[in-house]
């Protein structure tokens, strides 16, 4: 077995010379989109480079098609999402835009989230915005902060519920 891994740029090169075409093919088939199935089988590569000592060059193509197929089904669930809410709307998006009563709701809505998120203690606020703004996994969080990955995981869960509690119309909707 090849124990070699893919962070020295020759070998990385070379894994994504050989499976750089079959990978966007992949996604393409999935996607029915090239642009699409491009732009996600280069963001498999970047998360390749970026766990590259964890991965052999024996693991390499597993790990970018794993990926690639994770990314997938999570592009997919969030359409399904953006699909639902939508579907739940029975005013067009435009005749809400213009509706002066929603302008306003959503308005008054924001500064009460803004008012909310900075209220939250400081640790928690920045875990949280970390966790959902800038979509950090939570090892990544505790990584970049140096805590735990409960530690993280207790912010996150305190800042919800504080949110939750501040913010009722959020019951009903994921953050």
């Amino acid at each position: 077995m090849n124990l070699r891994t893919v962070c020295e740029e020759q070998t990385f090169q070379e894994v994504h010379r050989t499976h750089e075409a079959p990978l966007r093919n992949f996604l393409f088939y999935k996607f029915g989109d090239l642009e699409k199935a491009r732009d996600f089988a280069q963001d498999a590569f970047i998360k390749l480079w970026h766990n590259c000592s964890k991965v052999t060059f024996d693991k390499a193509k597993s790990y970018l098609f794993t990926v690639a197929n994770r990314l997938f089904l999570d592009d997919y669930d969030h359409q399904k999402v953006v699909l639902k809410f939508q579907h739940r709307q029975n005013i067009s998006e435009s005749q809400m835009e213009r509706n002066p009563e929603y302008i306003y709701e959503e308005g008054e809505f924001k500064e009460r989230l803004e008012e909310a998120v900075s209220s939250l203690p400081e640790k928690q606020r920045v875990v949280f915005l970390m966790s959902r703004i800038d979509k950090m996994k939570n090892q990544e969080i505790a990584d970049a902060l140096e805590l735990s990955i409960k530690t993280v995981e207790k912010h996150i869960t305190s800042a919800l519920k504080s949110l939750k509690e501040n913010l009722d119309e959020l019951t009903s909707f994921k953050i």
